[in-house]
């Protein structure tokens, strides 16, 4: 279940996705917080140059692996303005982190990708339980989707 303390946190991702877009990349941003609510880390994607790796999720697993215990790793929660791809989520399974929160779903993105007529990536989108089956994942957020969503359409010069 998203929280109003989740809710805060997603709106930070949001924030964070719209700075990756204006700056002519991806809308994607992540949040690291600690299980008594400190900020850890935070970014957006860096996609834009050709390294389609830079994902903020992935950014999130190797700085909690080089700065942070197994025990803090998994009482964080990341939270993220889309769901994790495979490559992510595995990053996350190995390096131990908490629990997952997304703000729009891999099946959304999907979805409003076959909706504008977008071709499939080269990697499948599968949910994150799919690649690490003992993730604790809440999300989509209702309230945030859609906001998602229209960074998504702006992102391809589409009017929300």
């Amino acid at each position: 279940m998203i929280t109003t303390t989740d809710r805060r946190h997603l709106r930070r991702c949001v924030d964070l996705a719209r700075t990756a877009l204006e700056a002519g990349d991806e809308p994607f941003g992540s949040v690291l917080v600690a299980a008594d609510g400190r900020e850890l880390f935070a970014d957006h994607n860096h996609v834009a140059g050709g390294d389609h790796t830079q994902h903020p999720e992935f950014a999130i697993a190797r700085w909690a692996a080089q700065n942070l215990g197994s025990a803090d790793r998994a009482s964080a929660t990341v939270y993220t303005s889309g769901e994790h791809c495979p490559m992510c989520a595995a990053a996350h399974g190995w390096v131990g982190l908490g629990r997952i929160v997304y703000a729009s779903s891999s099946a959304q993105l999907t979805a409003w990708h076959t909706e504008w007529g977008i071709p499939p990536g080269p990697v499948r989108a599968l949910p994150i339980t799919h690649v690490v089956p003992g993730a604790v994942v809440d999300g989509p957020d209702p309230h945030l989707a859609d906001e998602v969503r229209n960074l998504h359409r702006r992102l391809l010069g589409l009017t929300p």
